[in-house]
């Protein structure tokens, strides 16, 4: 049985995971699993622990440990500490010897395709045997390719056997927020619910449910979710990012320049400040093709 099937002992470990509550991932027991499910079990906790910023304590904590599985969230702690070419060194070894551990794909495709080497992690992540979140990846991958059918391919299959299942939501709802049209409310639905129930919210959820909000034109609900999202966590990345492009739609000069300089200041090779980076640098070239008539 799957053990994050339904019936499955890590389902709410797994949830937890998935909605962004890390901490309470750190805190869950784990002392009752049973033996085939302790080991992914710690896989998840370790991935916590690395989401809540302390990548070198987990690099430390497994470095005696033995096993595929290990060693694919010991090079995706080494990517997150900023050791990016020991850290794809790792995986491409792993890939080699162990592609058919699901840690390595789901890691493996994560590294992959951060590194722009797209066709290798779907390759890698397509050997999976009804991973969920295998498919999750997958479809963002292919949403970041703008195939826009191929994610709503994915998730339809997965929608015929995962019916309930949490990560199949939140997929959908991404592909949903790229359809647009009456699937920005569906999207919002999923998100929102996330966000405002006390047993599921973290700053994740909130800072999908404001991307939900902005789709929908509800700009000051988005800003009011972006700062609780800031307030529970004010040095959040993603929160960051998309206060950004909040302000600048509202027009709010000021807060759009606090908020990048912040972005700068925490992570300098942001996505959104690299291609601000490369649209600056387009548009001077374009520019610079034109020189001002001046007229005697």
């Amino acid at each position: 049985m799957d053990p994050f099937s339904a019936e499955g002992e890590l389902l709410t470990l797994h949830n937890t995971f998935h909605q962004g509550q890390y901490q309470a991932v750190l805190d869950f027991d784990t002392s009752s699993l049973s033996q085939s499910n302790v080991i992914p079990a710690q896989v998840l906790k370790l991935r916590a622990q690395i989401a809540t910023g302390d990548a070198q304590g987990v690099i430390s904590s497994v470095q005696q440990e033995r096993g595929p599985d290990f060693a694919a969230v010991k090079a995706f702690a080494h990517y997150f500490s900023g050791d990016n070419a020991g850290a794809t060194k790792q995986i491409e070894q792993l890939i080699e010897t162990s592609s058919e551990n699901v840690t390595v794909q789901i890691l493996g495709g994560i590294i992959l395709q951060a590194n722009g080497r797209t066709e290798e992690a779907l390759s890698l992540l397509s050997k999976h045997q009804g991973n969920l979140e295998a498919i999750a990846l997958i479809t963002q991958i292919h949403l970041q390719q703008n195939r826009t059918d191929l994610a709503l391919k994915e998730v339809s299959a997965a929608r015929k056997w995962a019916q309930d299942s949490l990560l199949v939501n939140i997929a959908e709802s991404w592909v949903g927020m790229r359809v647009g049209g009456d699937s920005y409310q569906s999207a919002f639905y999923v998100f929102e619910e996330m966000a405002q129930t006390p047993s599921s919210t973290s700053t994740k959820s909130l800072i999908s449910q404001a991307i939900s909000e902005i789709h929908l034109g509800r700009l000051p609900e988005a800003e009011a979710a972006l700062n609780q999202a800031l307030q529970n966590e004010p040095h959040d990345i993603e929160a960051m990012a998309n206060a950004v492009v909040l302000a600048t739609i509202m027009g709010k000069t000021a807060e759009q320049q606090q908020f990048l300089e912040q972005l700068k200041r925490e992570k300098s090779n942001h996505a959104l400040l690299v291609d601000l980076d490369e649209r600056n640098s387009l548009f001077d070239q374009a520019a610079g093709k034109y020189s001002a008539k001046v007229s005697s």
